[in-house]
């Protein structure tokens, strides 16, 4: 499987990293073990978590995948894996982070706290990529950096990354990294797929030019490209028939930006263009993904060792230019017909 590198850390990473919130709820600790081997074998090395894991947690369940990681990776060499997680934001955050007392804050008393939780829970004396879960705009962005650099400096962490962050967020950060002298942010971790595709717009520059790796999250909107919505009934089990069922108002806004008759026709639509090229839609949206030049390693997440082969089948594909076209086409006429896209 193809590596790319983390911004410009030292660390090189599959070109698909595996995603574990599922891991401990809708996956048990057999099903999380045998997709973390498949994921091996077929050639990832890069694993994503954190400590409010799996999600929405309980005040029990909150980092319980990590311990399901910290256990399977017991025996494995661990300079073989690419170890990600991150310390929750503020419990204004869309949802609130049972963890620290449900006082989960960016400061150094609870970053402390959150590090030490992880590598214990994880079995590991040092995390490859540490990540703010949801910044907080109303701190500082200093006083944050300032404990992530001195994680660092210690060897606990390799190197930092934000996620759920905007491009002003972003730069505002880099800015107060370099101003300071404190370790810069390599990574951004944002929410982005083939019917989301917001990044494009101004953060895709910003980490071309500043060299910030962008590792898309949810490349299946939440599962809403596969088809499996489409039919016009809530599957069972699936994370947004839940939100729009029973969720908090934040919730079902969420799945209704992803689950709406704009995005299901389009899904409609790239079903065909990949029938065309002759490969499931989920290959078509997870090789679309990772085709970005600033992107380094795309997210996905499943909760069922049989959702994997589409999956596996995106790695080291990349899509012809006629079938980018055909999909940009779409786009512009069913999700973006402003032409609010650079280059649009």
């Amino acid at each position: 499987m193809k590596q790319n590198r983390l911004g410009t850390s030292g660390i090189v990473v599959s070109e698909i990293c595996m995603g574990t919130m599922t891991f401990g709820k809708q996956a048990d600790k057999e099903m999380s073990f045998r997709i973390l081997d498949q994921s091996i074998d077929a050639g990832i090395d890069f694993f994503d978590t954190a400590e409010v894991y799996p999600v929405p947690p309980t005040v029990e369940e909150a980092g319980r995948t990590e311990s399901l990681l910290g256990e399977w990776m017991k025996g494995r060499d661990r300079n073989s894996i690419i170890l990600a997680s991150k310390v929750a934001g503020a419990a204004h955050g869309w949802f609130n982070p049972p963890v620290r007392g449900g006082k989960a804050a960016l400061d150094r008393v609870h970053i402390r706290q959150a590090v030490e939780g992880s590598l214990r829970r994880l079995q590991t004396d040092y995390i490859d990529l540490y990540q703010v879960h949801w910044p907080d705009h109303g701190m500082r962005p200093e006083d944050t950096l300032e404990v992530l650099d001195e994680l660092v400096q210690e060897g606990k962490v390799r190197t930092i990354g934000i996620s759920n962050e905007d491009s002003y967020g972003l730069m505002k950060a880099l800015w107060a990294s370099d101003v300071s002298g404190f370790a810069r942010y390599d990574t951004i971790q944002n929410n982005f797929s083939v019917i989301h595709r917001r990044c494009e717009d101004e953060l895709a520059e910003v980490c071309r030019r500043e060299q910030v790796s962008l590792l898309p999250y949810s490349p299946l909107a939440g599962g809403v490209v596969s088809g499996k919505y489409n039919d016009g009934q809530l599957p069972e089990g699936a994370r947004f028939s839940a939100y729009l069922k029973n969720g908090a108002p934040r919730q079902r806004r969420m799945a209704e930006r992803f689950v709406n008759p704009k995005s299901l026709e389009t899904t409609a639509r790239l079903v065909e263009i990949a029938k065309e090229a002759d490969m499931d839609v989920v290959t078509l949206a997870t090789a679309w993904s990772k085709q970005h030049d600033y992107v380094a390693s795309t997210i996905v997440g499943v909760s069922h060792e049989d959702q994997l082969a589409p999956i596996f089948a995106a790695a080291d594909l990349e899509l012809s230019d006629e079938v980018l076209k055909k999909i940009d086409e779409v786009s512009a006429e069913l999700l973006y017909p402003m032409g609010t896209l650079l280059g649009a």
